[in-house]
């Protein structure tokens, strides 16, 4: 039976992140994907120039909308902006009684752009994080999350992904792709220890969209597959489509990844 997973993101209009990057990445590792908008943003590789957020309400009849009709599998939510928005996704899911739930927290934009209302960030700890089977800060996520700095090496992440349990989710992937090295390495973190992800680091400023393309491909795997084999497997397709990212010309600053690597040829 094919999976049906849900989206809940913003729209992001060069397709590189948010809703675009999570339905390319569903259709490439073979589930069907739906999306719930909760903000349209004006943006391109280059920066994000304008949001227009949706009403809390509204985006509560979109959930009770698919819901109320399909079975959904899995969930990735993506850009909440607010306290508000946060508030309703959690009310809406937790009423559903959603399963498989991956969080990206998204907070800042490649292009250095804030997504996330400071006021958002108790909402995201107290409302979401507990529902969450997955969620998915990078270094500087996970340290606003926490209210610390960002760690300075590998021990230092094992310490922060634990930390990052107390807020309720089942487990924490904390992605280090900010630290520096031959390789990136992520740590997956539950109440049972740790394990650790690499994977070499690709040399391409084609970096866009790589948060939102990780958290739905884990969210795409996890209906089928351990929770493990979700993350090793979602990191490898990552990985692919980092490596593959040069065969797109798309903009002039951070472009896209290439997330149908694996079922175009290559040119």
């Amino acid at each position: 039976m094919i999976a049906n997973v849900l989206s809940i993101a913003g729209v992001d209009p060069s397709g590189g992140a948010g809703i675009a990057a999570d339905l390319k990445t569903f259709s490439a590792l073979g589930v069907y994907g739906m999306a719930v908008v909760t903000a349209v943003t004006a943006q391109n590789t280059r920066a994000v120039t304008a949001v227009r957020l949706m009403d809390p309400a509204f985006i509560t009849e979109q959930i009770d909308a698919v819901f109320g009709d399909v079975r959904v599998d899995a969930v990735k939510i993506g850009m909440v902006a607010t306290a508000e928005i946060a508030a309703a996704i959690a009310d809406a899911l937790a009423r559903h009684r959603a399963q498989h739930i991956v969080l990206d927290p998204v907070m800042i934009a490649k292009s250095g752009d804030r997504l996330l209302a400071d006021a958002a960030l108790a909402a995201l700890r107290e409302r979401l994080l507990p529902l969450a089977e997955v969620v998915t800060p990078n270094l500087p996520e996970g340290a606003a999350l926490l209210g610390t700095s960002e760690p300075g090496d590998l021990d230092g992440m094992r310490t922060m992904a634990h930390e990052l349990l107390r807020f309720g989710s089942r487990s924490v992937l904390l992605k280090g792709g900010h630290m520096r090295g031959p390789e990136s390495i992520d740590v997956l973190a539950d109440a049972g220890g740790e394990v650790e992800f690499a994977a070499p680091r690709i040399a391409t400023k084609n970096t866009h969209g790589t948060g939102c393309t990780l958290s739905s491909a884990i969210a795409a795997l996890l209906p089928t597959l351990s929770r493990n084999d979700a993350v090793r497997t979602a990191k490898a397709y990552l990985t692919g489509a980092l490596r593959a990212a040069d065969d797109l010309a798309v903009g002039s600053g951070h472009g896209p990844v290439h997330h149908f690597h694996q079922l175009w040829e290559r040119r």
